[in-house]
């Protein structure tokens, strides 16, 4: 039996009705109008397109229709948040609802319009994770959350309050979701208000009218009337039951519960093991989501410890290489240095991007075509790899592999190119290894030199050059044979060697001990001294 057939009536019917009986529905709407005109602050109401925030909003939609028109004073914004990379059956139905609020708000003559906010295009998932080489997100180092989800919401809110003062942020969470709901709740309440602070925003306040529902309450108003906008949650329904998950909340601040247990959120996550609502879409027939599926999955591995030498460089984006605090001791007794891993290699995010790409292009020729990856990030891509600190992509590669993929190219911007290409890198290359130096030096080195080329004023020129010139630039394998320091006991003696070699009498009276990092400063000042012989005598020997 389909929800349509359960359906009695209007959300009107069903509230004056009492057919929810854990509830008092009429006086839940009641208490969303004295809420209302308590004041001029605006609304903003977050629609994550679950079941939480779908009756808030028809409550909200409601309770504002049943007013006279006179005191419709304050715009209300439904706001939604797409990262770019949300479950495709979601997004969907997030953009249907949006496009029938405007609709029905405007035929209702509401101060009601729904908005969807998307992350800045260098804060993208792809952007970060393709381009900048970024791990894949884990519960450790979720940096997908605050770039993606919490960021374009709270631009949004920003701006409502620059222009109106303060506003009101309306959400539809429950104390029953989970004790640590309840407890955010409890501990941002204000004494004899309604309202909540917000965690982060000193102008915003919190308005939850169901939090005292529970999920079963929920489900009964949905599943006997259609939304206010004249749509049935049949969609929403369905959905649910074949994934057998809950909803991605929409992330307001840090306090807010993020998606990690599988719930609707983004296709990509890896913050979970495995994705079960994804795989319970494949299995109730959604099967062209397998590739995504199993695409997914190859970001998560990459994640496993025996997978990140392979994929990840041993430098970081700073350019240098990071050691773990304590030394692991082997069965042999011997100390083995622990590198941080940093970004991908350049090699595996151009591998996954055509492998993204073509899924791309399977999907447009289906029912089911949609847009992976968009073309500003794209752009974006590119952009980062043409000026990777560690592996700056002098062929240009993107460009290459789109048209690959789809044999046709975009309308690049000439000048993201870099001033050299695949034939001078294989010369740099050539040339440096005959001088002992790192290829990827000189080309960061020649790239700085382009980049202030008609300049007036160089300034900072020594300053930048020092800030390359100190990076790490030797293979790994070099870098750990000359590494010193290997444990905290050793660095204490070195320290200790440097300061008494620094002691010494003057007329009898003794001298301060030498910093250790004096020692070393003059060791990167010899070791820059080093590199600019190098690079002059290459200039020297370049026809």
């Amino acid at each position: 039996m389909s929800v349509a057939e359960h359906e009695i009536g209007t959300l009107g019917d069903i509230i004056a009705s009492g057919d929810i009986p854990g509830v008092d529905a009429g006086g839940c709407i009641h208490e969303i109008q004295k809420m209302y005109l308590h004041d001029e602050r605006p609304w903003v109401v977050g629609y994550s397109g679950g079941k939480d925030s779908t009756i808030t909003a028809e409550l909200v939609y409601h309770a504002i229709q049943l007013l006279p028109s006179h005191e419709r004073h304050k715009p209300v914004f439904v706001v939604s948040s797409d990262t770019l990379v949300e479950t495709p059956v979601v997004v969907n139905l997030i953009r249907d609802t949006l496009d029938a609020i405007n609709s029905a708000a405007e035929r209702d003559e509401l101060p009601i319009t729904a908005h969807q906010v998307t992350p800045r295009v260098e804060k993208t998932f792809w952007v970060n994770l393709l381009g900048k080489g970024y791990p894949a997100p884990t519960p450790q180092f979720r940096w997908c959350t605050e770039n993606m989800k919490i960021d374009p919401v709270t631009a949004f809110i920003k701006d409502k309050i620059s222009r109106y003062g303060e506003v009101v942020v309306v959400l539809g969470a429950r104390t029953d979701e989970s004790s640590t709901r309840a407890q955010a709740m409890q501990r941002h309440a204000i004494e004899n208000s309604r309202l909540k602070r917000h965690s982060s925003l000193p102008n915003a306040f919190v308005y939850t009218p169901i939090e005292e529902w529970s999920a079963d309450d929920v489900w009964m108003a949905l599943l006997q009337a259609p939304t206010p906008w004249g749509r049935s949650n049949q969609a929403l329904f369905e959905l649910y039951k074949d994934s057998n998950q809950g909803e991605c909340p929409l992330v307001i601040d840090s306090t807010t519960p993020s998606c990690g247990n599988s719930r609707f959120g983004c296709w990509t996550c890896t913050v979970v093991t495995k994705d079960r609502a994804m795989e319970s879409l494949i299995e109730s027939g959604e099967t062209w989501m397998q590739r995504l599926s199993e695409f997914r999955n190859k970001l998560a591995e990459s994640n496993n410890p025996g997978q990140r030498e392979f994929l990840r460089n041993f430098k970081r984006r700073t350019g240098r290489v990071t050691f773990y605090s304590a030394d692991r001791i082997d069965d042999d007794s011997e100390h083995t240095s622990q590198v941080v891993r940093g970004p991908y290699l350049l090699s595996v995010r151009k591998a996954w991007l055509k492998e993204l790409l073509t899924i791309e292009k399977g999907l447009s020729e289906t029912e089911h075509a949609m847009k992976l990856i968009t073309r500003p990030e794209l752009h974006q891509i590119r952009q980062e790899w043409l000026n990777d600190p560690n592996e700056p992509d002098w062929e240009d590669s993107l460009p290459k592999i789109f048209r690959e993929v789809y044999g046709e190219d975009l309308d690049w911007v000439q000048n993201d190119a870099g001033a050299f290409g695949s034939e001078e890198a294989e010369l740099i290359s050539e040339l440096a290894t005959q001088h002992g130096t790192s290829p990827q030096l000189v080309m960061r080195l020649l790239d700085l030199e382009l980049s202030l080329d008609g300049l007036s004023k160089r300034s900072g020129i020594f300053q930048k050059m020092g800030s390359i010139l100190h990076q790490d630039w030797d293979s790994l394998e070099e870098i750990q044979a000359t590494r010193t320091v290997n444990g905290t006991q050793e660095y204490r003696q070195v320290a200790k060697d440097l300061a008494l070699e620094g002691r010494t009498t003057d007329n009898g009276k003794s001298r301060r001990y030498r910093d250790v990092f004096e020692e070393v400063s003059d060791k990167l000042l010899a070791e820059t001294e080093h590199y600019d012989a190098l690079l002059k005598e290459l200039e020297s020997s370049t026809p």
